[in-house]
C-alpha cells in the first residue's frame, strides 16, 4: 500500500491575458520501498514543492521514482531536481515529443531532449505494471502519448489522469481544452470513466484540479478544499498588498 499526499493542488483555469497558469498537480506516493512523485511541475513551483517535501521529512535524494503523465513543461521540467530517481514516461510520448521542432507550444525542447537521452529514463507502455501496483494506460488526445496511471495497491484504487482529463468540467462534459486530437481525448475520458466506475470509492486525481470521488448519484465531488490566490503590489510600499482569492470557494 501507498500513502498518498497531494503536495501541489492543480488549478482548473488559465490567465485571461498571460496564457496558462501552469499549476499542475504533484502527488507523492510512499511505501516501504518507494517514494514516488507523480508529475513534478514547472519552474514556478520549485520553492513550494521544496517546502512541502521538507514539511513531511522527504529530501530530494529520497525520491526513488519520478512518473510523468506527459512531456509538457508544467508537468515535467523539475525531473532534474531528483537526480537519484528513476524517471518513467510513456514510450509513445517521448518518441513523439523528441521529434517535434521548437515551437510556440508547451513542450520544453531542451528538457525533452534530456529526457530522451538520460539513462535514468525508462519508457512505459500500455498495460505495463512498471511499479508495484501501478499500471499505465494509453490516454492520447492532449498529447499523442499521454498516460493515465491506475493504482490498485491500495484498498481504494486511485486514478492519476494527468491532462487526459485536466479537471471536473472535462470529466463531466467530455470536452477538453488544449487537445491535439479531440476524438482521442473523448475516448480517453470514456476509458477513465470505465476505470472510475469499476470499483466504488475509487479516487481520481486530475492534472489541474482537486481530487474527486463519485457520490451516490455517480457524480464527481471534490475531496478537500481548493486553496489558490494571487498577492499583488499595487500600492507604494512592500507592506501594501492586495490579495485576490481565486479558489472559487464562496466566502
Amino acid at each position: 500500500m501507498y500513502r498518498i499526499d497531494v503536495l501541489v493542488q492543480g488549478f482548473p483555469g488559465k490567465a485571461v491575458c498571460h496564457g496558462g497558469l501552469g499549476w499542475s498537480t504533484i502527488a507523492l506516493l510512499r511505501s516501504d520501498r518507494h517514494k514516488i512523485l507523480i508529475d513534478v511541475g514547472a519552474f514556478g513551483i520549485r520553492k513550494p514543492l521544496e517546502s512541502q517535501l521538507k514539511a513531511i521529512g522527504v529530501a530530494p535524494e529520497d525520491i526513488t521514482d519520478v512518473v510523468l503523465t506527459h512531456a509538457h513543461y508544467d508537468h515535467s521540467v523539475n525531473f532534474v531536481l531528483f537526480d537519484r530517481a528513476t524517471v518513467w514516461i510513456g514510450a509513445k510520448e517521448i518518441e513523439w515529443a523528441a521529434a517535434q521542432p521548437p515551437g510556440f507550444d508547451p513542450l520544453p525542447e531542451l528538457y525533452v531532449q534530456a529526457l530522451a537521452t538520460d539513462p535514468r529514463v525508462k519508457r512505459v507502455r500500455e498495460g505495463e505494471e512498471f511499479l508495484p501496483g501501478i499500471v499505465a494506460f494509453d490516454a492520447p488526445g492532449h498529447t499523442p502519448g499521454s498516460l493515465v496511471f491506475h493504482l490498485t495497491a491500495n484498498a481504494l484504487p486511485v486514478i492519476f489522469t494527468g491532462d487526459a482529463a485536466k479537471n471536473r468540467a472535462e470529466l463531466i462534459s467530455r470536452k477538453v481544452d488544449m487537445s491535439l486530437d479531440e476524438a482521442a481525448s473523448t475516448a480517453s475520458i470514456d476509458r477513465i470513466w470505465q476505470l472510475w466506475r469499476a470499483v466504488p470509492g475509487t479516487i481520481v486525481i486530475p492534472g489541474h484540479d482537486l481530487s474527486m470521488r463519485l457520490d451516490e448519484r455517480g457524480q464527481p465531488v471534490y475531496i478537500g478544499e481548493r486553496k489558490a490566490g494571487i498577492s499583488a503590489w499595487f500600492g507604494e510600499t512592500m507592506e501594501d498588498t492586495t490579495l485576490f482569492d481565486i479558489s472559487g470557494v464562496p466566502r
